[in-house]
């Protein structure tokens, strides 16, 4: 068990961890604002009178880029059988969807700088008069906070220490939590996690195997994904990753297949390629699955009967990792027990500090970017 919501297998090696230890219980005492946002007691720049003035509303819109809302829809979509209201996430540049014209939306438009480019013309492209508007945003005269200003808007301070990739449990991921009727707190749990020496044990021994496997130059972490509810939750980890390791020609390519699916493309070469992936299972336990019906199963076919989609997709996530044992291929497993708010704010909580802590460990910043403002630099050059 990793926690008492999630069963985890760690990778089969045998590392020295001493130092990892020392590297994450500095990382804990220290005034790391980022990590502290994984807590309740980080204090969320809203309160219930924003949530109070929205929650009558029925449909949402979040306008933002990579961890401006790959966060929120990982929660989303993480949780949807319990959410009653509707949302709808707008992170790349598109056309606009045609929408019937008496929905009313109210905007979530998410960018700390208040400046980037695709969220600047998705808010242009649409916004109109009759919405409702909330930006979250660094109060300084930027595009959106002047824009936000005018529309008469609520405007959240985005903290300018938490960069959007780390922001999920802020108020960038917190107020839209909050908005589709879920709990905020219940997913902050960082100092029970960290006093609890499973979770801790396994966090750094699951450092050490991934630094290892970066010596023997293994550097694509490829997710097995067998929960379709928990594919943005992996877009979200990929961005995590990519963007926080991949510098100084180090880093890790974070690859996502969704299972069972991929069987039937990619597996043939996870089993019989090239040796540098290491690989992650991941499967929720559905307690209410579809079951397939009698009559149309043919004898030979018998091992089917009386089968819940969720038995058969477990049957394929374990024989998958059973053949994977049979050829010393390397994996971790997680499999939720429950899908709620305290099982995935750990989840987020394992991943960032994971990934703070291995780009420690290989001497990088993982909370700056500064190659993709490269590429910033350049569009805005083409475009004056």
């Amino acid at each position: 068990m990793l926690t008492s919501g999630i069963n985890f297998i760690n990778f089969k090696l045998s590392l020295k961890t001493l130092s990892l230890k020392k590297k994450l219980n500095f990382l804990i005492k220290e005034e790391n604002q980022v990590i502290k946002s994984f807590d309740k007691n980080y204090k969320n720049n809203f309160n219930k009178k924003i949530i109070n003035k929205y929650k009558n509303s029925l449909n949402y819109r979040v306008i933002g880029m990579g961890g401006s809302s790959l966060g929120a829809q990982a929660i989303y979509d993480f949780l949807k059988n319990k959410i009653k209201k509707n949302f709808l996430f707008i992170n790349n540049l598109q056309a606009r969807k045609k929408i019937d014209k008496k929905t009313k939306f109210t905007n979530l438009v998410i960018s700390k700088s208040g400046n980037t480019v695709e969220t600047i013309v998705n808010t242009n492209i649409f916004i109109k008069k009759k919405d409702k508007n909330i930006f979250i945003t660094e109060k300084k005269n930027s595009y959106l906070y002047l824009l936000a200003e005018k529309l008469k808007a609520d405007i959240i301070h985005h903290n300018n220490f938490i960069g959007g990739r780390y922001s999920v449990l802020s108020e960038v991921g917190m107020l839209p939590a909050e908005l589709m009727g879920l709990h905020s707190s219940k997913f902050k749990n960082l100092n029970s996690l960290i006093k609890n020496k499973i979770f801790f044990n396994a966090l750094i021994k699951n450092v050490a195997a991934i630094l290892h496997f970066q010596k023997k130059r293994k550097f694509n972490s490829v997710i097995i994904n067998y929960d379709e509810k928990s594919e943005n939750l992996f877009k979200w980890y990929q961005q995590l990753v990519a963007e926080s390791l991949g510098k100084k020609k180090k880093g890790l390519l974070p690859i996502v297949s969704n299972m069972p699916r991929d069987n039937h493309s990619v597996m043939q070469l996870y089993l019989d390629g090239f040796k540098n992936n290491f690989f992650t299972f991941f499967y929720v336990n559905e307690k209410k699955s579809e079951k397939l019906s009698n009559n149309f199963i043919p004898s030979s076919l018998d091992y089917l009967k009386n089968k819940s989609l969720g038995k058969i997709i477990f049957a394929q996530k374990k024989a998958t990792q059973n053949i994977f044992i049979k050829r010393n291929i390397p994996f971790r497993s997680f499999e939720v027990n429950r899908r709620d708010e305290k099982s995935l704010g750990e989840l987020f909580c394992f991943f960032m500090l994971e990934t703070i802590l291995i780009g420690q460990a290989l001497n990088l910043n993982p909370y700056d970017q500064p190659a993709v403002e490269l590429i910033k630099n350049e569009t805005k050059n083409l475009l004056i």
